[in-house]
């Protein structure tokens, strides 16, 4: 019976969405678009970390274990410990500075140099031979070496037994340095602690004593060397100062100064008149330059405008007079006229004045004419002078480059000679002066207890250990990993997201039977993803779903049962078909008859009308699978898939298909392209990731549109570590009125 016509029917899920073609073209599917997350995300560490707990807290107890067993069977090692000063320069008595002077750049390289000396082997065959260490293997046996009897002679036994004592003594002894101070410790481990404070004193005296040695020797070698050289650079010396001597001579060098410290040149005689000549010769020249300046001011301009006659004092009383007698004449000159003979007296008298006037203005141009031909007849004369001097100079430099490199090699001669003498005397001061720039602080005393092994150190150190290796392990183990168990599983492994999580039964529950009973988790489950289905396209719940699996008994059946049961239970048709052509379950969950079905409809022998079943669900009706075809695959193949769906479609809000296993068959593939959206169903734990990775390949070529994943037999017990997913039900009542809780917690 075919459901109902729409407008018979009340509002339904295909009113909540827009219609679906049936055998348009798919909708390729694509992974979901993952939400940009922290590169370290704490939370998924913990997780992980607590899901691998009982293997790192293997490791991490196995290597408490080896570690507490290690350390018992350990020999106790002692150390000892002595303490030397060591001074950048031994005191410097014969400059009368007492204290040691150094820098902080050449002082690193004097200790490094020094803790290096510690060290070396030269040191270590010097105690050795100190305390006797080579005669037998007995210092060998108290280190817990084994002696190397090598060598077919005593010699060649001796001198292996040797090696591998300076071996053993290099091998534990330490350099400590104080960071800041002079002061390093030389430290010695062995099993004896008399042993290790003797051999530690030993170091450090050997020390001091190869220090005094080096000292004497370097000074002794240095006044040998140093007798020679002085020698060789006083003959040196005396056979230059001959040279020169003879050389200025010769060539009439005469020098007023001794050479300069800094140049090496020595002022001469002809330098120094040169330098006064020129010196006069620039004081000619400026004088020469006044008087030709003014000169031709007085020969250009008039001779009464010139500053020489205005500021003479007989031209300035001149003009006194004159203007005194022309005032006269002008007042007198009102009452008597020019002919007049008093008039003709001051008239001649101011005649006489201007006559003076102009005499003395003639006098003083001559004077400035003479003044500058005198100056520069003086200038002609010592530039000719300087002139002179010039070619002196220049002949006398010439006649210097020889005097010059003989100079430059005597002051170098004296300058060593000197040099070589006092170092020469202070190296024979300081040879008997017996101070040395190294002491010993602390002597070493012998350890009441043992330095190694250290308990709660080597604990410790196990615990990081063994921690570090169990989380190492765990990283490893779930990189390694191809289980599918969580919902985060899924989606970071497979990127495709999870729409529900299925719960695994307790053993001897049905499926069929926690269907029914609508308190359980199981069927809250279904519930919960009938409700991610409608949100999970655009348009709600497609009106043609595919539900497979890539593998059989994953829970698929259950899967389409239960989500056509949810569907109709909101209201709308849903028509579920078996299309399982070759391993048919469904009619026997709904106790339905199988002798026409699905494969009577794509064969052509019956309708659709002909084989869709009721079922006890309202709203509920069932296509069963019908016999069994040999070529399942011919059958889906055809264009009758998409022509049973559209039929089915007028007549039905949803169509849910029971699909068969994905892989190693070519149904399911088939079935997902004709549909509006393929549910893929995952067995929590069952499915490996490879298999999975291939189901979902198989269905992207096959142009399937999923709309996501169902994880079914999910054990919320087993995945306490980091997942949580649970449904609890409460049902209480308070006079008339029912209260129903729902919750429903993940993490």
């Amino acid at each position: 019976m075919l459901g109902k016509d729409n407008d018979a029917r009340p509002i339904s899920l295909r009113d909540q969405r827009a219609p679906v073609i049936v055998g348009a073209a798919p909708v390729p599917w694509t992974a979901m678009e993952e939400t940009a997350e922290p590169a370290f995300n704490l939370v998924e560490y913990w997780r992980m970390l607590l899901k691998h707990r009982v293997l790192i807290a293997v490791i991490f107890v196995a290597a408490l274990v080896v570690g507490v067993a290690a350390t018992l069977l350990m020999t106790p090692i002692y150390t000892a410990d002595a303490t030397l000063q060591i001074d950048r320069e031994a005191a410097k008595v014969v400059e009368g500075d007492v204290s040691p002077q150094e820098t902080s750049t050449l002082g690193m390289e004097f200790f490094q140099t020094q803790y290096g000396l510690l060290e070396s082997r030269m040191l270590a065959e010097r105690v050795a031979d100190n305390l006797g260490l080579n005669s037998s293997n007995a210092f060998l046996e108290q280190m817990n070496v084994d002696p190397r009897e090598e060598g077919s002679t005593d010699a060649e036994r001796r001198a292996k037994r040797k090696e591998q004592v300076v071996q053993v003594l290099q091998d534990n002894l330490v350099i400590k340095p104080v960071t800041g101070s002079r002061l390093v410790h030389v430290v010695f481990s062995s099993p004896d602690p008399a042993l290790s404070a003797k051999i530690s004193n030993a170091f450090a005296e050997n020390f001091i004593k190869a220090n005094l040695d080096r000292r004497f020797e370097s000074s002794a070698y240095a006044r040998d060397f140093l007798e020679d050289r002085i020698a060789q650079v006083k003959a040196r010396l005396e056979e230059t100062e001959r040279q020169l001597v003879a050389y200025a001579a010769e060539q009439q060098i005469i020098n007023l100064t001794e050479p300069d410290e800094k140049t090496g040149a020595a002022q001469s005689l002809v330098a120094t008149d040169l330098a006064s000549m020129n010196q006069a010769l620039a004081q000619a020249t400026a004088a020469r330059v006044s008087a030709e300046a003014k000169w031709r001011q007085a020969s250009t301009a008039a001779v009464m405008t010139l500053p020489e006659v205005l500021q003479n004092p007989a031209v300035q009383q001149i003009a006194q007079d004159r203007a005194r007698l022309n005032a006269e004449y002008q007042q007198k000159l009102r009452v008597y006229k020019p002919d007049f003979p008093e008039m003709q007296q001051l008239k001649a008298q101011l005649s006489e004045l201007d006559a003076q006037q102009n005499a003395i203005a003639g006098d003083i141009r001559a004077s400035l004419r003479a003044r500058y031909s005198a100056a520069l007849a003086e200038e002609q004369s010592l530039r000719g002078r300087v002139g002179g001097l010039k070619q002196d100079v220049l002949s006398l430099r010439s006649r210097s480059v020889q005097y010059n490199i003989l100079q430059r090699e005597l002051d170098t001669s004296r300058t060593l000679y000197d040099g070589l003498l006092q170092r020469y005397k202070e190296i024979g001061v300081a040879g008997g002066v017996a101070a040395n720039n190294i002491s010993l602080v602390d002597r070493a005393e012998p350890p009441s207890r043992p330095s190694k092994p250290s308990i709660p150190l080597n604990i410790l150190v196990s615990a990081i250990v063994g921690l570090g290796l169990g989380v190492l392990m765990a990283f490893i183990r779930e990189a390694l990993d191809e289980s599918l168990s969580t919902p985060e599983d899924v989606e970071a492994k497979l990127g495709v997201p999870v729409l529900g999580a299925i719960p695994l039964l307790e053993k001897g529950v049905r499926p069929a039977a926690a269907l029914d009973e609508i308190r359980s988790s199981f069927a809250e489950a279904y519930y919960s993803l009938r409700t991610a289905l409608q949100f999970s396209t655009p348009d709600g719940v497609p009106s043609t779903l595919l539900i497979t699996s890539a593998k059989p008994s994953e829970g698929k059946s259950t899967t389409a049962l239960a989500v056509a049961r949810s569907l109709a239970r909101v209201g709308g048709s849903v028509l579920l078909i078996d299309s399982d052509l070759r391993n048919p379950s469904m009619h026997q969950v709904l106790a339905a008859e199988n002798s026409k079905g699905l494969s009577n409809i794509l064969a052509g022998g019956a309708s659709l009308q002909a084989v869709v079943q009721p079922t006890s669900e309202p709203n509920l009706s069932f296509v069963a699978c019908g016999p069994l075809p040999p070529n399942p695959a011919e059958l889906l193949s055809g264009n009758r898939v998409s022509l049973l769906l559209e039929e089915a479609c007028r007549h039905f809000d949803t169509v849910v298909i029971d699909g068969p296993p994905v892989l190693g068959l070519s149904d399911a593939p088939l079935l997902a392209s004709q549909v509006g959206g393929t549910l893929f169903v995952l067995e929590a734990g069952g499915t490996r990731r490879g298999q999975a990775r291939g189901a979902l390949k198989r269905l992207r070529m096959g142009q399937a549109r999923l709309l996501g994943i169902v994880l079914t037999k999910f054990n919320m017990k087993t995945t306490s570590y980091g997942y949580s997913y649970s449904y609890d039900y409460t049902y209480g009542s308070t006079g008339s009125q029912g209260s129903l809780q729902t919750s429903r917690r993940s993490a």
